[in-house]
């Protein structure tokens, strides 16, 4: 698939281009600056469905920040790991993924921090939370009894706070847990053009993951999906695919992240004595939350990448030969859609949403689904070229450390890699500029 060959307009990628090659070596130019390529609506709705878009993402982006629920479908906590969507997904806008870290040009710290201590909140920020970092969860590999947990454990609570007098509820002791090995990150995936991929058949997935099998093959990679446990029909959701709608995941987060009780999950989690301050579910249909929620991710528009310039197409051309698009699949297809417009339509999300053994360095020891410890689903890259951080995780904010990352023992990525590392320094320069002009 080819993204066009006009001049890109951006000159941000221009000048970033030039740096790089003014460097002499492989170098990341970093994150696109201007506006969003991405966020709003897709482009053939009708005004009505412009108009559910605007209001799910108005939804979205309002903060939970009381425990008793007053008006509207609130109710935070009793753990939470912050108080609003877009506090999460907001890179390089609403429905992106983990928001700009503080820095004198962005004077604005990792929203977990001001969501954890608001309203008297005794919370201690965890070390992994900071101002230069991204907007993080975190799991338990194992229970205290050594069985396996992989459970998200919330970063707060809400003990302490002025509207949630009683509630004693303490945070985990993540210092020790961490000293134990035993705490693994996730980091906000992007939900942007969402609906083109819930709305693509697994047939179309099936028949994607096996035009590619001979080469896979060669270079040593597999690739299954990880499967719904009720109607056995493949998973799209989530770092390891582990959700099998944008419902259950809006519904999931909701309740995971905020503490908000739904109507997909209706019970509380972290319930302790005295921390109890509504009933259940405390996000009702109709009208719900998460089906805003749902309606904003499913009607966006997927990014909008910068239309190539040689130097990218060249860097296109790398991306291929050296392996990348074998998991990175650059063009699918959705199915008949009850929306204006986003029916049959060709697609390029540069994934083929399977699992693939990333190997011991990326492994997190969570198994979800049929995801084992070390499988993780094939990150979409689109628009990738105006992302922060990098990896499940977010180890990494440089894209060139990103993709070496790909390399350790068990790795199907390993004959990739090698190819890659044994690019001419201008095509892997080339094959980085590619990516960000995504």
């Amino acid at each position: 698939m080819r993204y066009g060959k006009k001049a890109a307009s951006i000159a941000t990628v221009l000048a970033g281009i030039a740096i790089a090659t003014a460097q002499g070596v492989p170098h990341d130019s970093g994150p696109r600056t201007g506006q969003a390529a991405a966020g709003g609506y897709y482009p053939t709705l009708n005004p009505t469905e412009q108009a559910i878009f605007t209001n799910g993402l108005g939804q979205f982006t309002e903060t939970n920040d009381q425990v008793p629920r007053v008006d509207g479908n609130g109710g935070l906590g009793p753990g939470f790991n912050s108080n609003s969507c877009a506090s999460c997904h907001s890179q390089p806008t609403a429905l992106g993924s983990s928001p700009a870290p503080f820095s004198p040009q962005v004077p604005q710290p990792n929203p977990q921090i001001a969501a954890g201590l608001s309203t008297g909140a005794t919370n201690t920020i965890p070390s992994f939370i900071t101002s230069s970092g991204p907007v993080r969860e975190a799991r338990f590999v194992r229970k205290a009894d050594g069985t396996p947990d992989g459970g998200v454990h919330n970063l707060f609570s809400i003990a302490g706070r002025t509207d949630a007098v009683g509630c004693t509820l303490a945070q985990p002791n993540f210092a020790a847990q961490l000293a134990a090995n035993n705490v693994i990150f996730r980091i906000p995936t992007p939900l942007f053009g969402l609906g083109l991929v819930e709305n693509t058949s697994d047939q179309i997935l099936q028949a994607n993951l096996a035009a590619t099998a001979k080469q896979r093959t060669a270079l040593g990679i597999g690739g299954r999906f990880n499967l719904s446990g009720n109607d056995g029909t493949i998973s799209k959701f989530g770092w390891k695919a582990q959700n099998k709608s944008l419902m259950i995941f809006a519904g999931e987060a909701y309740n995971v992240e905020m503490g908000i009780t739904n109507d997909v999950m209706p019970n509380e989690r972290n319930l302790a004595p005295g921390c109890a301050f509504n009933a259940t579910p405390e996000d009702l249909h109709p009208d719900s939350d998460i089906e805003a929620f749902v309606d904003a991710m499913r009607l966006s528009a997927p990014p909008t990448p910068v239309p190539l310039i040689p130097d990218t197409e060249a860097g296109q051309d790398a991306f291929e030969k050296t392996g990348c698009a074998l998991c990175h699949s650059e063009t699918l297809t959705t199915a008949q859609a009850n929306f204006t417009g986003m029916g049959s339509v060709s697609y390029q999300p540069l994934s083929d949403f399977a699992l693939h053994h990333m190997g011991a360095n990326l492994a997190d020891g969570v198994s979800q689904g049929v995801a084992g410890p070390d499988e993780f689903r094939t990150a979409p890259l689109w628009g990738v070229g105006q992302r922060l951080f990098f990896l499940h995780d977010g180890r990494t904010s440089d894209l060139l450390n990103a993709i070496e990352q790909h390399r350790s023992r068990g790795s199907e990525a390993n004959e990739v890699i090698r190819r890659f590392d044994n690019l001419p320094s201008g095509q892997k320069q080339h094959l980085l500029d590619f990516l960000r002009s995504l």
